[in-house]
């Protein structure tokens, strides 16, 4: 349902003539206990801390600061705090329900960097939810950074033709269901942790490439977001009970979460309840889900594989396993590892090249900090050392060549 932009001007002029905002009759009205606990709850599932949070933790939490970067420039996630003047705090559950949906705040309309093309089916009974948690928060007087668009992209007007064009009431299923749980993992997964977002390809005017829904976007960071539809997970080994113990612990017998997938577990799918968690993996493989695949067996030639082997033992084993077992509290394991077991190459070259940074998980699960290689390893060398991890336990060819590992090495990031 798509309110035209008439209406949107109308209801806001309304607001504004009546002389007396929506928030202030909330402010007056504190909304129910049982109501700021499910919106905390459905803040977490929509994941808002992430994107309205400074990156580097720095910055007062729901307080903005957190850049996000486009092919169009930088876009800053602003302050959702009660602040008046650079908050929300002006803003009546009306205005947060119109901005969520629609991307049109009372000042102007919003990129879609805010995920509303997703957000676009949420109910308004969660929108008030979210709106009466969020108007609980301490109020923080922070100024929206400047985003670091060109023209004509920084041109809000021009917004218009854009959701005109974009905004649908539903996406499209990425597998087949039609139990209660696949019903409920459809809403969780599509509108409140609105994965299609990053797992989607974007076309040249930004919006989702729906006809490769969750076919994986390599182009989301320098980690890029893998295929998460049935096939694409079931080729990488998933299994339905293995993604649930993924969201709700960020390691599964596949990896650990790193890149932008770890604050999505930090700050969203942990906090989630079961029920939700194994709906949205019942979702992502649907009802009937597809068997996971076993690791193929991979020729490739023997003196390639022992130079990366070489490096392996060198820097690797120490913490992997010399069989790729990986340790408990220290690494995961690489005979299976579903980044090994990806046919994109990316993330494991530049996971290599870059390392990770120590990752904290429920349950005191901590993954020690693994150092990047890029200035210790030749081009020659980091391309031998990938094409042994992935023939050996990934089940992948053995064809990333040393001008691969060199055009990831200077990609600017």
């Amino acid at each position: 349902m798509i309110k035209s932009t008439l209406l949107a001007v109308a209801g806001l002029a309304a607001v504004l003539l009546s002389g007396c905002s929506a928030s202030d009759s909330v402010a007056s009205k504190p909304a129910p206990a049982d109501q700021i606990k499910r919106g905390q709850y459905l803040a977490q599932a929509a994941d808002c801390m992430v994107c309205h949070t400074a990156k580097d933790g720095s910055g007062a939490p729901f307080a903005g600061g957190y850049p996000i970067h486009s092919p169009f420039g930088v876009i800053y996630g602003t302050n959702i705090t009660p602040d008046k003047e650079h908050g929300i705090g002006a803003w009546s559950a009306d205005d947060f329900f119109t901005a969520v949906t629609e991307g049109i705040t009372p000042k102007h309309r919003l990129f879609p960097a805010m995920p509303y093309a997703s957000y676009k089916s949420m109910t308004r009974e969660d929108s008030d939810a979210i709106y009466a948690y969020l108007m609980t928060k301490k109020p923080v007087a922070l100024a929206n950074k400047e985003n670091g668009l060109s023209f004509p992209f920084s041109f809000r007007p021009g917004l218009f033709f854009w959701q005109s064009a974009f905004l649908k009431d539903q996406l499209p299923d990425v597998s087949s269901g039609a139990s209660a749980e696949w019903q409920r993992g459809r809403y969780v997964t599509n509108v409140l942790g609105h994965c299609a977002e990053c797992h989607t390809p974007r076309t040249m005017a930004g919006n989702l490439d729906l006809s490769q829904s969750y076919q994986g976007n390599p182009k989301l960071d320098r980690i890029g977001a893998p295929d998460i539809t049935p096939s694409g997970l079931a080729a990488r080994g998933w299994t339905t009970t293995d993604l649930a113990t993924f969201f709700a612990k960020g390691v599964a017998p596949q990896g650990s979460a790193y890149g932008e997938m770890y604050p999505v577990v930090h700050f969203s799918t942990q906090h989630m309840s079961g029920k939700d968690i194994s709906a949205i993996a019942t979702y992502l493989m649907g009802d009937t889900p597809p068997a996971p695949q076993p690791l193929k067996t991979i020729s490739a030639d023997a003196a390639l594989l022992k130079a990366g082997q070489r490096t392996y033992i060198a820097v690797c084993a120490g913490c992997h396993g010399l069989e790729g077992q990986g340790k408990p509290n220290v690494s995961v394991a690489m005979k299976g590892n579903s980044t090994l077991r990806d046919i994109n190459p990316q993330n494991l070259i530049v996971s290599t090249l870059d390392g990770i940074a120590e990752q904290k998980f429920p349950n005191n699960v901590t993954m020690q900090e693994m150092p990047g290689f890029a200035r210790t390893l030749s081009d020659l060398e980091m391309s031998q050392l990938v094409n042994f991890l992935r023939a050996t336990w990934g089940g992948q060819a053995a064809d990333v060549s040393a001008e691969q590992i060199k055009a990831f090495r200077s990609e600017k990031h």
